[in-house]
């Protein structure tokens, strides 16, 4: 039977759910800081080793996978951790396993498909390309990433859902990186082509499952969940995950219309050195997404478990709280994508991609826009707003086609850059609108209006000084890492560290550092 007892103090639970799930997502981003440093070490030896037609190729053919990989899923991973803790709570094991069968037949059902069509009708996939034909050599090779990291993200899912980040903290940022930094330093020293790069991450990403499919099976044992398991038993809820999916669909859609129609369109009306000058600053936009990411894996199924309890109240507090944390924690990724975009880029890729500092600068502030207001169109899905989140998917996906297709002949990566910056944002203020209106959630918890005038005020106020009377870039560096301490130590009171994480504060003088002063000890009687 399932426990139904509930909380004797609810307000204790609701601070106890967001400091489990800071706690936890904490142990994923430190793990995302130890594997930034190997990514970008990786992605600038890369660079400065392919041509730049090479890259532009290699950007290109990772925007294909990543477009397929969204129709591979059918939007099912994004379910899991939703369904896989509300069922995990109720003690409705029969339907959890049939989850997890439903979602792993899927993709490998959808794979077989698409991979087939790809290497059956091949004209299809060169009639992308300008008039170019070694990305379509590397499409053969890195559609087989397709499945592997379809499994990958649900393994992911999986382990968020029972809260161990410790597996996803070891597979995702220190095998990972290592892996593929082995792979592009291999490249280098062996002065091998493009193709040996697209056979090593593909290898890395095997083996990567690999682990984790052992882990999981090791978890498994260790909850007693192999003791109720049966095949006989499996209730595979596929009417009310694909109803609950399906709408959800136009979110991965949309994600992959932001991340890849763009280099898609690119590629058609320019060459891949076009291409390499707007890809190859992803990577670096992308760290506003850092924190984001590994807060998400925990945030996701403790809003689920709030309201499968029907705590609104819960599911707010959780929300804002985890977004001031965002805002402040992502702000020294702020301060470099935007407010030094420009010697950042120089000083990473030389002179031959200078001009795409103002790609990053227009893409890292909004990036950073969606990161500070928090998982919006998270909470949105958690508490089945769906039709709501279809519809502003269908608006913000036509406006991003309809802005590339407008710009991109013209403006190339530029076209792409404001088309990209701007669809994101308005999608965004859209979701953050609908928690108001229909969630039931503050569209702005005014407790924290300081803390994003803070941010802002100090982002800008960086960038405008770069850009009008700019010093030595590492000056530069100095001051924005000053600066992010400065919000640090402005903002801390807001973000309850004391309550929230009081096992920081026992590292000597951290406490003075953030300026919190430390509960006294209760005197011995």
């Amino acid at each position: 039977m399932a426990n139904m007892a509930t909380p004797t103090n609810p307000k204790k639970r609701k601070k106890d759910d967001s400091k489990t799930q800071i706690r936890g997502s904490s142990l994923l981003l430190v793990g995302k800081f130890l594997s930034i440093g190997v990514n970008m070490a990786t992605q600038v030896l890369l660079v400065r080793y392919l041509t730049k037609a090479d890259f532009g190729a290699w950007g290109y053919t990772l925007s294909i996978v990543l477009f397929f990989q969204t129709f591979c899923t059918l939007g099912l991973g994004r379910s899991q951790t939703r369904f896989i803790p509300i069922y995990h709570e109720k003690e409705e094991f029969d339907k959890l396993f049939g989850t997890i069968v439903l979602i792993v037949g899927t993709i490998l059902t959808t794979s077989v498909l698409i991979i087939s069509g790809i290497f059956l009708a091949p004209e299809l996939i060169s009639n992308l390309v300008s008039g170019e034909t070694q990305p379509i050599y590397l499409i053969f090779i890195m559609i087989f990433m397709m499945p592997v990291d379809a499994i990958d993200r649900v393994m992911e899912g999986l382990f968020a859902s029972f809260v161990n980040p410790k597996a996803i903290f070891f597979r995702k940022y220190i095998f990972t990186p290592i892996f593929r930094f082995s792979v592009v330093l291999s490249l280098a020293m062996l002065e091998s082509s493009v193709f040996f790069l697209a056979y090593g991450y593909l290898s890395a990403s095997i083996i990567g499952v690999l682990i984790y499919i052992w882990t999981f099976y090791k978890l498994l044992k260790k909850e007693g969940l192999l003791s109720v398991f049966s095949f006989k038993n499996i209730n595979v809820p596929a009417k009310e995950i694909f109803a609950f999916t399906i709408p959800l669909m136009t979110s991965d859609l949309l994600s992959v219309l932001m991340h890849t129609s763009d280099t898609i369109i690119l590629g058609y009306f320019h060459a891949t050195t076009a291409v390499a000058a707007y890809q190859v600053i992803m990577p670096q936009v992308r760290v506003n997404k850092m924190v984001m990411t590994s807060f998400s894996y925990l945030f996701t199924p403790l809003a689920a478990r709030l309201f499968a309890k029907n705590d609104t109240k819960g599911i707010n507090e959780l929300y804002w709280q985890t977004a001031i944390w965002l805002a402040v924690l992502t702000f020294p990724m702020f301060a470099l994508t935007f407010s030094l975009a420009e010697p950042l880029t120089v000083l990473l890729y030389g002179e031959r991609y200078a001009d795409s500092w103002v790609y990053l600068a227009l893409l890292g502030f909004a990036y950073y826009y969606n990161a500070s207001l928090g998982f919006n169109g998270v909470t949105l899905k958690v508490i089945g707003k769906v039709k709501f989140i279809m519809y502003i998917n269908l608006a913000a996906g036509v406006v991003n086609i309809a802005g590339n297709l407008l710009l991109i002949p013209k403006y190339g990566a530029l076209g792409a850059t404001i088309a990209t910056a701007g669809s994101m944002m308005i999608h965004n203020t859209l979701k953050q609108l609908g928690l108001k209106y229909l969630g039931g959630l503050k569209l702005f918890d005014m407790r924290y209006m300081s803390v994003y005038f803070i941010i802002y005020g100090c982002g800008i106020g960086l960038f405008l000084w770069q850009l009008l009377a700019p010093l030595n870039a590492y000056a530069m560096f100095i001051i924005g890492a000053v600066l992010s301490f400065v919000v640090l130590r402005l903002c801390q009171s807001k973000m309850n560290v004391e309550e929230t994480f009081p096992e920081l504060l026992k590292i000597p003088m951290l406490d003075k550092i953030l300026g919190v002063k430390k509960s006294p000890k209760p005197r011995k009687a």
